[in-house]
């Protein structure tokens, strides 16, 4: 099912809905669809609304300051874009830079996107240790950003986000 953007009355990025959701709060005039999907729309008996990506709420909704992004292990193949840190190639898994067992923890400056393969070479040791040289450093993203990436700011094989809104570093 798709993610739908939900921006804030000023257009700061607050989550993410589904599809439905995002349909529903577009209906009742809670929200304003800001891009749509080109050419998808979403048909009834009484009425045809664009399959919406951002949507835009009509009144301003005071939320409290997050400093952080909660770390996930999706949010981490989502961050790195799905390509591994050590060869480039397609990521399916986590890798942790210090492992666990040496006290790395489950924190976005310790964990990157990894393949299979270079997971299972690095295996209980520092990159150091196995002769494996990062090809980026891994980053926090701010709760905007990670929005931002998660519904496909910058790549991720999705259409891309209007200039208008603030892309992720």
């Amino acid at each position: 099912m798709r993610e739908t953007l939900v921006l804030n009355a000023s257009f700061e990025p607050l989550s993410t809905v589904s599809l439905r959701r995002a349909v529903v709060l577009v209906l009742q005039d809670k929200a304003v669809v800001e891009q749509a999907h080109p050419g998808l729309r979403i048909r009834a008996a009484a009425v045809e609304v664009p399959v919406p990506q951002v949507i835009r709420l009509s009144r301003y909704v005071r939320v409290p300051f997050r400093q952080r992004a909660p770390w996930s292990r999706r949010g981490v193949l989502v961050r790195d874009r799905h390509r591994c840190a050590y060869c480039g190639r397609r990521a399916t898994t986590v890798d942790h830079v210090v492992p666990r067992s040496r006290g790395g923890g489950d924190t976005w400056l310790n964990t990157v996107a990894a393949c299979a393969e270079d997971n299972h070479r690095k295996a209980n040791r520092t990159p150091e240790q196995a002769g494996m040289r990062l090809l980026s450093k891994p980053f926090e993203p701010t709760p905007a950003d990670a929005l931002l990436l998660a519904v496909g700011g910058r790549g991720g094989g999705r259409d891309a986000l209007p200039e208008w809104l603030p892309q992720p570093a």
